[in-house]
């Protein structure tokens, strides 16, 4: 968080103490586990508070709402892009524990890498290739230009692109 204005700080905390037990009971709606739906809410303030000019908020409630949400949604998608992935390399039974920690260790990496894109950049690329969503549909999604998506795509795959170089590389070292 270096470099986020925190000047709004006492407003998040004020909002966190009164707004956090009630966010955690409505997230239980979509995530069973209580550790879960502390971390999505924890996360929620955290994004709060790094909002570059947080203005008076007139309805807390409902933007807390719509940022838990998202986070859930990514979460969903995180866990369709393990999914798909481990069908894609045809994990089945008969892997090994190693080949499945590998695996896990990629994911991990590669979602470290995606957290570093900005919010519109990671979510366009999300949408482009979890949920197979078309230029036209991302930009009407996000209420964006066709060119900002495909920008915003370029920057994406350009990142991948330089997570897997860098997997690659850190294999061959460990080969």
């Amino acid at each position: 968080m270096s470099g986020t204005d925190l000047s709004h700080r006492p407003t998040v905390d004020d909002l966190f103490r009164a707004h956090y037990p009630w966010l955690c009971s409505y997230l239980r709606r979509h995530l069973h586990d209580a550790a879960s739906r502390e971390d999505i809410a924890s996360e929620t303030f955290a994004q709060l508070l790094e909002a570059p000019a947080l203005r008076a908020i007139r309805e807390p409630r409902a933007l807390l709402t719509t940022i838990a949400q998202r986070l859930l949604y990514q979460r969903w998608r995180r866990g369709e892009l393990e999914r798909r992935h481990r069908q894609q390399i045809d994990v089945d039974d008969a892997a090994s524990p190693e080949d499945l920690a590998q695996l896990a260790q990629t994911l991990h990496r590669l979602d470290h890498t995606l957290q570093r894109l900005p919010g519109k950049v990671r979510t366009t690329f999300l949408l482009a290739r979890i949920d197979g969503l078309t230029y036209p549909q991302i930009a009407a999604e996000l209420g964006i230009s066709q060119r900002s998506v495909s920008v915003y795509m370029s920057r994406s795959q350009a990142l991948c692109d330089r997570h897997s170089a860098n997997q690659f590389l850190q294999n061959k070292r460990s080969a």
